[in-house]
């Protein structure tokens, strides 16, 4: 029997994803927010504070402090591979349930920790909010009522912004002079001649991070799904080209694989609706007097109509939360059992010298020197475990024992200082 209220750990309250959840739990009886566990232990009580106090709630400076038998849920969303996965699995052994929101986690040792739960009958799975799970639930209702998938992914974080009377391109407040784009505003005839002749012309803005390929290996884990290309093709995209772009190549599009995810950047012009970081599908149609009645009330339909969009626009972080702490406290699994059908992993951007050491920097979590790719799960095995391709946030802390150089795929067996047990929980899941 389910307690009332569930009592709600969480781990990296202190982040922008913790104001989100803990605000919204103040609204919500069947749960409540115990230990908020965050070293800025003075964070989370001027955090308590801002949102006029959470009856229930206690700062936790770290692992030594939790008590665990006073939790129902933990909501994992430290970010922290070696912390959180620590977090995580002691949860888990304890009877725990887990919500998993940090997606660098869920990309190292998402399939040895649900296989772990599964073990232990405890619910553990991606949080609702975030785009992962947020796309697992699309796709799961566009392939329940029968449509065949070609593409699915997400616009980038920040949407491009471009005013046609001035010229200028914003994106997040970093601004370009882009006037040449006024010319390319509509799809011409030729797709990829749109696409590159855009590409080129906010070249100067950084568009890819680590962070969207991460979400879209954690959506392979879940669906099955893998990448067209290790990197994705991030076309300069409007929303409502979404069906022609992400149309199969024989028919004018990107995609060479069905069911490929990727990624997009959302162009817009000043007042129009954002994508807001969302989810989108491409499937294919069926009858013509159908999708001709559906485009006709506003929904995206290809110029050939051979092609439809289905999308969410938004990801509203932890304020969707609270429906996956009902769904594992209720025994509910929405998604498949999770495997590596493909590896985040990290591919040498530069030559790098033996001694070089890794660290994750940055609001997108990324690591200088390496590049961040999504390749199938054959490419990344190998007889011995030390030589398995590695994780891209494997390398977090860890050190190069050799030279490696530009271009190459980096393997266990190069590096030194990666934690034992969540190395192991790596190269258990990819090899089940």
């Amino acid at each position: 029997m389910t307690r009332t209220p569930v009592r709600v750990a969480l781990t990296g309250a202190r982040g922008g994803f913790g104001r989100t959840f803990l605000a919204q739990l103040r609204s919500i009886d069947r749960m409540t927010a115990t230990q908020l566990i965050d070293p800025d232990v003075d964070g989370v009580r001027t955090l308590i504070a801002d949102l006029g106090g959470l009856p229930d709630a206690e700062p936790i400076p770290g692992h030594d402090d939790v008590r665990w038998d006073e939790i129902d849920v933990l909501v994992e969303a430290s970010g922290r591979v070696e912390a959180g996965y620590r977090y995580a699995a002691e949860a888990i052994s304890r009877g725990i349930h887990v919500v998993m929101v940090s997606k660098e986690i869920e990309s190292v040792a998402g399939v040895s920790l649900a296989n772990a739960a599964r073990e232990r009958g405890v619910g553990y799975l991606p949080g609702d909010g975030d785009q992962p799970a947020n796309l697992l639930r699309l796709l799961d209702w566009v392939e329940k009522v029968g449509l065949h998938v070609v593409a699915l992914g997400k616009s980038g974080e920040y949407d491009l912004v471009f005013d046609p009377a001035t010229g200028i391109l914003d994106q997040q407040g970093e601004r370009i002079d882009a006037s040449g784009l006024g010319d390319h505003l509509f799809l011409a005839d030729d797709i990829d001649e749109t696409l590159a002749a855009r590409a080129a012309i906010v070249a100067p803005l950084k568009r890819a991070a680590a962070a969207d390929s991460c979400e879209m290996a954690v959506v392979s884990l879940y669906s099955g799904a893998t990448a067209d290309t290790e990197r994705m093709h991030y076309p300069v995209a409007r929303p409502s080209e979404l069906a022609d772009i992400y149309a199969r190549r024989s028919d004018g599009g990107l995609i060479g694989t069905d069911r490929a995810v990727d990624v997009f950047s959302a162009l817009r012009l000043p007042g129009e609706t954002s994508f807001a970081g969302g989810v989108f599908t491409i499937v294919t149609t069926g009858d013509d007097e159908v999708w001709g009645l559906l485009a006709g009330k506003g929904h995206i339909v290809s110029r050939s109509g051979e092609y439809a969009c289905i999308y969410w626009p938004y990801h509203f972080m932890g304020v969707e939360t609270p429906l996956t702490i009902d769904a594992v406290t209720s025994g509910s699994t929405p998604f498949a059992e999770p495997r590596h059908h493909t590896v985040l992993a990290a591919r040498a951007s530069e030559a790098l010298a033996a001694g070089t050491t890794f660290e994750v920097r940055g609001h997108h979590h990324e690591i200088a020197g390496v590049r961040p790719v999504i390749i199938d799960r054959a490419d990344a095995l190998s007889d011995t475990d030390d030589a398995l391709t590695a994780a891209y946030y494997l390398l977090s802390g860890a050190r190069l024992v050799r030279d490696v150089a530009e271009g190459d795929l980096i393997r266990i067996s190069d590096l030194e200082g990666v934690a034992d047990d969540v190395r192991a929980a790596f190269v258990e899941g990819v090899r089940l």
